[in-house]
């Protein structure tokens, strides 16, 4: 497509076939979104985070280990309201033989239920019943996400009825599909109402917002179906993903409409008109598409391969709506252009002159504020607080498992599951290991083989049937309730002294496992993929631009206000208290520089177009009046995008993002604006060197093309 920029003869042949092959390339289109319908149910939604760690972190393997052992279970936690002992023990049973379920513990594991009240000592059952509430452990055959588990789950809600509390990740898992899928739709219809409102306030035809929806709606489409070549989508990037898309990538269509409508206007003929829309913005929306994959190809380099499952989604969505803009849009707009024409209407938004003015006087004025702000917003962002696993996900506040945590919680206090896997060698060592871990003052039980098994009964004359949920040849698997936090740094440290107590009876071939483990690896992880991420994400964008412009220093100018609003949206949650999902965090950086770098790319093109017959204040004036209108409405309906993700997730991570996206994309659009023009007009000596010097590039080549026409 690099000819469409450069040369004229050369992309005409390209813009003609665009312009004359009409059919052939809506064809293809509608073929691309017929299959793209049929395969997307087909695409699986991972929700354990724990899937996307490297192969090399020890809890990684020992998932592997367990799952290829004995499966890597799911877990729950239940409480039940005013039941007696003995009923909640004929609850527990009923559980316990629901199809997927593994293990219940409960009191029975330390007492005999079955006594008389006076001979059963509190202490014994404390644990799990008290005042009229009864607790219970479950671990399940299958994984979190199973539909094996999600099944047993739901019989045990019929069985339980309203008199049960439920949390743990089983629950959070099954909560988090359930809630993601009503919310998807939900955020796609309001999602849908508020761009409409936006494009009917910022565009000159009743019919244009419809024709913009059509062609992002079919490269939605497109970028959703062609997912099941990755087999399966992180939740994260199925619930932000399309919404992402239509706001990023809408910039290009309005880019290109607004070059169509300027020639319509001057009297060119439709079909003429598209071509030379599709030269003028050409240039434009290529390197805004290419920047904006590049920030989001960063996010696929992350050793936590959700940042892959997610980079990779974003910025092929780019590429297609790129791709869908550029060869449809415009056989689109010709079968439109009579229909945009009679639903034309007078602008609702005023012309930006009087604006540009007045963001030309205060330019200096914000270039000074933004600096003076960026330098400590740059150190408040790496203050913040995160939360990095599964719980800060699945049971965000607000949501029914978060209020049943609570109310559970609060009877019985906390219950963490972690798992150890060690060497079956020695049955002795195994005892010592689970009654030095029982001594703990956190530890809650602590469930073994070795320990289970009478004194003086051998546990290899015990049936394999008997045995298999704790013993395989190999391997013998310990369950240790503590209680805190699946993630707190009370948490971390008990998971630590757990750890080490494992590696002093077990040295090699042992693993710690469950939520705490499993997030400390996340998290040691992550925080090393972010700068590494954050320095190739902005290095990549900045090339495209310098090939763009052939300019360093021009790439340095694009950056730096989106840098320092980076620096600044980044900079609230640390000011204001807020605790931040750190996937978030990393994700939005780079969603941030790869949607408003189109803004910064989009004003440096009018500057340097004006500054080519103008001075540098007039040229700035222009710039800004040109630049504000399709920026103004790219930013407002990515800004609103992020808001209502906000408002409308009760999952905390994709609520956090959104609030990250609108504040991110409102700075993006006032740094832009206000910020860029001003450095423009500084180094606006060595840009005008920069023209010439474009300006001779660009009359050899054309001496090099008629030299070559003369003598062909």
């Amino acid at each position: 497509m690099d000819v469409i920029m450069n040369s004229h003869e050369k992309s005409k042949g390209i813009v003609g076939i665009i312009v004359n092959h009409k059919k052939t390339i809506e064809m293809i289109f509608g073929i691309l979104v017929v299959l793209s319908i049929i395969c997307s149910p087909f695409v699986k939604v991972n929700y354990d985070l724990t899937e996307y760690l490297p192969g090399t972190v020890q809890s990684k393997q020992g998932i592997e280990i367990m799952e290829e052992e004995f499966g890597y279970p799911g877990s729950a936690r239940i409480m039940l309201d005013n039941v007696t002992l003995y009923e909640a023990k004929q609850y527990k049973d009923k559980i316990a033989a629901v199809k997927g379920v593994d293990i219940v513990t409960w009191a029975d594991t330390t007492a005999d239920v079955y006594q008389a009240n006076e001979f059963i000592s509190k202490e014994d059952i404390e644990d799990y019943y008290k005042d009229g509430h009864s607790v219970m452990n479950i671990i399940f055959d299958e994984g979190d996400s199973s539909k094996v588990t999600s099944k047993a789950i739901d019989e045990i809600k019929k069985i339980c009825g309203n008199k049960g509390h439920y949390t743990g990740s089983a629950i959070q898992n099954k909560s988090l599909n359930e809630n993601l899928n009503r919310e998807v739709k939900s955020v796609a219809v309001i999602a849908v109402i508020v761009i409409i409102l936006i494009l009917l306030l910022t565009t000159t035809s009743w019919f244009e917002p419809i024709l913009f929806l059509l062609v992002m709606g079919i490269a939605i489409i497109i970028n959703t179906g062609t997912n099941i070549l990755l087999g399966e989508i992180s939740f994260l990037t199925k619930s932000v993903s399309a919404i992402l898309q239509l706001a990023v990538a809408m910039d290009y269509s309005i880019f290109l409409m607004h070059s169509f409508t300027r020639e319509r206007a001057a009297g060119t003929e439709p079909a003429e008109a598209i071509a030379r829309a599709l030269r003028q913005s050409g240039r434009s929306v290529i390197y805004c598409g290419l920047a904006t994959t590049i920030g989001f190809i960063a996010l696929t380099l992350m050793k936590f391969s959700i940042g892959f499952d997610m980079g990779v989604c974003l910025a092929k969505g780019i590429l297609v709506s790129l791709l869908t803009v550029i060869f449809l849009m415009p056989s689109l707009i010709l079968r439109c252009s009579r229909l945009i024409e009679r639903t034309a209407h007078k602008p609702f938004m005023p012309p930006f002159n009087k604006f540009a003015k007045g963001a030309y006087k205060i330019r200096y004025g914000v270039l000074i504020l933004a600096v003076i702000m960026a330098v400590p917003c740059f150190i408040a962002k790496d203050m913040n607080s995160f939360l990095f696993g599964n719980s800060s996900v699945g049971s965000s506040e607000g949501t029914l498992v978060y209020k049943d945590e609570q109310a559970i919680d609060a009877r019985f206090g906390r219950s963490n599951l972690l798992m150890a896997l060690i060497p079956n060698t020695s049955s002795i060592k195994e005892k010592q290991l689970s009654e030095e871990i029982e001594n703990l003052n956190y530890a809650k039980s602590v469930t073994s083989l070795a320990n289970t098994v009478p004194e003086g009964i051998p546990i290899s004359f015990l049936p394999k049937s008997t045995t298999a949920l704790l013993h395989t040849d190999k391997y013998a698997r310990m369950l240790v309730y503590i209680n805190t936090k699946d993630e707190s740094a009370l948490a971390f440290k008990c998971s630590d002294e757990i750890k080490a107590l494992i590696k002093k009876y077990y040295p090699e071939n042992s693993y710690l496992i469950g939520a705490t483990p499993c997030t400390q690896e996340i998290k040691s992880t992550i925080t090393k993929d972010y700068n590494f991420v954050d320095k190739l994400s902005m290095l990549g964008v900045a090339i495209v631009v310098m090939i763009a412009f052939r300019s360093l220093l021009l790439a340095l100018l694009v950056l730096l206000p989106i840098e320092a609003a980076i620096f600044i949206n980044m900079a609230f949650p640390y000011l204001v208290g807020d605790t931040m999902v750190y996937m978030g965090y990393i994700i939005v950086s780079c969603i941030q520089l790869a949607a408003t770098v189109d803004y910064a790319i989009l004003m440096l093109s009018n500057y340097l177009d004006s500054r080519s017959h103008s001075d540098k204040k007039e040229a700035a004036m222009e710039a800004i009046a040109e630049t504000t209108p399709p920026v103004l409405t790219s930013g407002m309906i990515l800004s609103c995008a992020g808001f209502i993700l906000y408002r409308t997730s009760s999952i905390t991570a994709i609520a956090g993002m959104g609030e990250l996206i609108a504040r991110g994309a409102f700075l993006g659009i006032l740094l832009v604006v206000f910020m860029l023009p001003a450095l423009l007009t500084i180094f606006d000596k060595p840009v005008i060197k920069h023209i010439s010097n474009a300006k001779k590039r660009s009359e050899r080549r054309l001496q090099k093309i008629k030299s070559i026409s003369i003598g062909s």
